[in-house]
């Protein structure tokens, strides 16, 4: 998911330039919903909220508007709580992921509120404009973790794990 997400995080910059910032490999995302219409959810209910979640998530890009009445941020992603989902700083990493309501993360533990300045980006920015290597450069380095990193388990977890997985022998070594 983060390798097909990475693009849209990729910007030093929020605002609402950063919602259009999306991936070229889209469609990778289409195997968490091709199961719904098979559960018997209609497809064109599917494709509305699909569209009702990017419609939504267009406006909380932005800077400019600081905290909502708590009502509204106990319950609903805001730009506030969007902000920090966009954070490169290490409390803010992982945290707040919900596209319409806040409740989810809250539930889930993954909430963090907006309580310092965000720094956006990467935690490790890359320094190029040119829209295939932003686009393609966290699925290369995937590939390369996979090559080179040892065992099925390494190598699944490579795919699979939490984002900047390493295994334990990787970590001894790291400076």
């Amino acid at each position: 998911m983060w390798a097909n997400h990475v693009t849209h995080h990729s910007s030093r910059y929020y605002n609402l330039s950063t919602a259009l910032r999306q991936p070229w490999q889209g469609y990778l995302t289409f195997g968490i919903f091709a199961p719904m219409p098979l559960l018997g959810m209609p497809a064109h209910h599917i494709a509305k909220a699909g569209q009702l979640n990017l419609l939504y998530q267009y406006w909380i890009h932005t800077e400019t508007i600081d905290k909502l009445p708590a009502p509204i941020e106990a319950v609903f992603n805001t730009p506030s709580h969007h902000r920090v989902h966009h954070g490169a700083n290490p409390q803010y990493l992982d945290k707040n992921y919900g596209g319409i309501l806040i409740l989810w993360d809250k539930l889930f533990g993954t909430f963090e509120p907006e309580l310092r300045r965000v720094k956006y980006g990467l935690t490790t920015n890359i320094e190029t404009f040119n829209p295939v290597k932003v686009g393609y450069h966290e699925t290369v380095d995937i590939v390369k973790d996979v090559v080179r990193r040892k065992g099925l388990k390494n190598k699944v977890k490579s795919v699979l794990g939490r984002t900047g997985w390493r295994p334990a022998d990787e970590l001894d070594t790291a400076a």
